[in-house]
C-alpha cells in the first residue's frame, strides 16, 4: 500500500480550501466597501444635515433618516433584479455592477451643492442618490450572501461565510474610523462644511479597487448553468414564478428568520451609535466616536467566533441563543444606553447587545443560502432578506427617532422585542440544526 496516499488525498483539499479562503477574501472586499458607502450616510448624518437642508428647519433630522428609510424601500427592487441576473448569469458579474452603481452614487453624493446654492434640489439629488444606493444594496446582499455561502467548503461554511457580516460590520467601522480621523485634525463645522464630501469621496475610489478585485473572483454558478441562461433553456433560473409558486416554502421562512434579526441589527448597531452620540455630544464628541469605534469593532471580530461554533453546535441554537437574548434585553439597551454618560458602562451595554446579536448575524447568510437550490438561491435570499430588512430593518432608525421626539421610546423597546419574539418562534419550530440542505447537495426537490 502507497504511504503517499493520505498525502494525496489531503493536498486538494488543502488547495480547495486556499481557494476558498482567497475567493471569500475578494468578495469580502466588495462587500466592506459597500457598506461602507451604506453606513457613512448614517455615521455622517448629522455634520451633513445642515448642508442639504435649512438649519432653521426643525423637522431636518427626521427628513434626513426619511431619507435613510426611503432607500430601503428600493432594496426588493435591488434584490430582484440583481438576484435574477445572479442566478441566470453569475454571482461574480453581478456583484461587479452593484459596486459600480454603489460609487457612482457616493461620487454624486461628494459632489453636490448645497441647499443654498440649489435650493430644494440638494436633497433630490441625495434622495436620488440613496435610492439608487438602496438599488445596489438590495442586490448585493442576496448575491453575496449567496457567493460566500458557495465558496465556502464543507464543514467550514458557517466560518467562512460569517465574513459576509464581518465586512458588513466593517464597512460601519470603517465610516466610524473615518469621522475619529476628521475629529483629529478638524473641529465640527469644518467636518459638516465640507468634511463630509471627503468620507462619501473615499467609497467612491475604493469601489474602483474592488471592480478589478470582483474580476479576479472565481465564479460559484456553474458554467453549464450560465450557458442554459444565455440560451434561454434555464426558464426557471432567477424566475419570480418559481420562487412564488415554488419555492415559497423557503422564502416565507427567509422573511420570518430575517424580521427578527434586521430589526435587531439597525436598532443595536444603528440606533445604539447614535445614543451614544447624543449622550457625548458637546465637549464628549471624540469620547462617543472612541466608544461606537471600540464596540463596532468588537462586534466585528464576533462574528467569525460565531460562525465557527456554528459548525460545531449548528445554526439552530445560535439563533435561539440570538432570539432568546434579544427579547430578554432589548427593552434595557434601548431605554437604558441613552441614559448613560460613564463611557465603561455605555460600551458595555451595547457589548452585550452584540454578543447577542451575533447569534443571527454571524449566520446568517449561510442559513438563508442553505434554504434554496442553486437556481433561485441568490434571489430567494436577496428577495426574502430585502422586504424584511425594508419592513423592519430601515424603518428601525426612522421610528426610534420618532419615538424619542415623541417621548415614546419604551413603546418602540417593546415592538422591537414582540418583533424578535415572532422570529424566536420560527428558530425553535422551524428550523433543524442540522440536516439535509441545498448547499451540501443532500437535499432534494420534494
Amino acid at each position: 500500500m502507497s504511504t503517499s496516499t493520505p498525502s494525496a488525498a489531503a493536498h486538494p483539499e488543502r488547495a480547495a480550501l486556499r481557494r476558498s479562503i482567497s475567493n471569500t477574501l475578494k468578495g469580502s472586499a466588495g462587500n466592506l466597501v459597500e457598506w461602507y458607502d451604506v453606513y457613512v450616510y448614517s455615521v455622517f448624518a448629522v455634520y451633513f444635515e445642515s448642508q442639504f437642508f435649512s438649519a432653521a428647519d426643525k423637522n431636518s433630522t427626521m427628513y434626513v433618516w426619511a431619507i435613510f428609510a426611503a432607500t430601503f424601500l428600493m432594496r426588493p427592487i435591488g434584490a430582484w433584479y440583481f438576484g435574477r441576473f445572479a442566478d441566470r448569469y453569475g454571482r461574480r458579474l453581478a456583484l461587479t455592477v452593484s459596486v459600480t452603481v454603489m460609487a457612482g452614487c457616493s461620487f454624486l453624493i461628494a459632489i453636490t451643492p448645497t441647499a443654498s446654492q440649489i435650493g430644494i434640489w440638494a436633497a433630490v439629488i441625495l434622495l436620488f442618490a440613496r435610492l439608487l444606493q438602496g438599488f445596489a444594496t438590495g442586490g448585493e446582499y442576496g448575491t453575496s450572501a449567496t457567493y460566500m455561502s458557495e465558496a465556502a467548503i464543507p464543514g467550514r461554511r458557517g466560518f467562512l461565510s460569517s465574513f459576509h457580516y464581518v465586512t458588513l460590520v466593517g464597512g460601519h467601522v470603517l465610516a466610524q474610523l473615518t469621522l475619529l480621523a476628521m475629529l483629529s485634525f478638524w473641529d465640527k463645522p469644518q467636518i459638516s462644511e465640507w468634511g463630509w464630501r471627503i468620507a462619501f469621496g473615499i467609497g467612491g475610489i475604493a469601489a474602483i479597487v474592488v471592480f478589478w478585485l470582483r474580476r479576479t473572483m472565481d465564479e460559484s454558478l456553474g458554467e453549464d448553468s450560465i450557458e442554459a441562461a444565455k440560451e434561454g433553456r434555464a426558464k426557471a433560473s432567477g424566475s419570480m414564478y418559481e420562487l412564488f409558486v415554488h419555492q415559497w416554502r423557503p422564502l416565507l421562512l427567509c422573511f420570518l428568520i430575517t424580521a427578527g434579526g434586521t430589526v435587531a441589527f439597525y436598532t443595536y448597531s444603528v440606533n445604539g451609535p447614535k445614543m451614544i452620540q447624543s449622550a457625548f455630544a458637546g465637549t464628549d464628541v471624540m469620547t462617543g466616536t472612541l466608544i461606537n469605534l471600540g464596540v463596532l469593532t468588537f462586534l466585528m471580530l464576533l462574528q467569525p467566533i460565531g460562525g465557527w461554533l456554528s459548525d460545531i453546535v449548528g445554526r439552530k441554537s445560535l439563533l435561539v441563543f440570538f432570539g432568546v437574548g434579544g427579547v430578554l434585553y432589548s427593552h434595557y439597551l434601548i431605554t437604558a444606553l441613552p441614559q448613560q454618560h460613564d463611557p465603561l458602562m455605555a460600551f458595555v451595554i451595547l457589548a452585550i447587545g452584540f454578543v447577542i446579536l451575533t447569534g443571527y448575524t454571524s449566520i446568517n447568510a449561510v442559513v438563508k443560502a442553505e434554504l434554496f437550490p442553486t437556481h433561485v438561491r441568490a434571489l430567494g435570499v436577496g428577495f426574502g432578506y430585502a422586504i424584511a430588512n425594508s419592513l423592519f430593518g430601515g424603518t428601525a432608525p426612522l421610528l426610534y427617532q420618532a419615538a424619542k421626539t415623541t417621548d415614546r421610546v419604551g413603546q418602540f423597546a417593546w415592538y422591537v422585542t414582540a418583533i424578535i419574539a415572532v422570529s424566536l418562534v420560527v428558530y425553535v419550530f422551524c428550523l433543524k440544526n442540522k440536516g439535509p440542505n441545498w448547499l451540501d447537495g443532500t437535499r432534494t426537490q420534494p
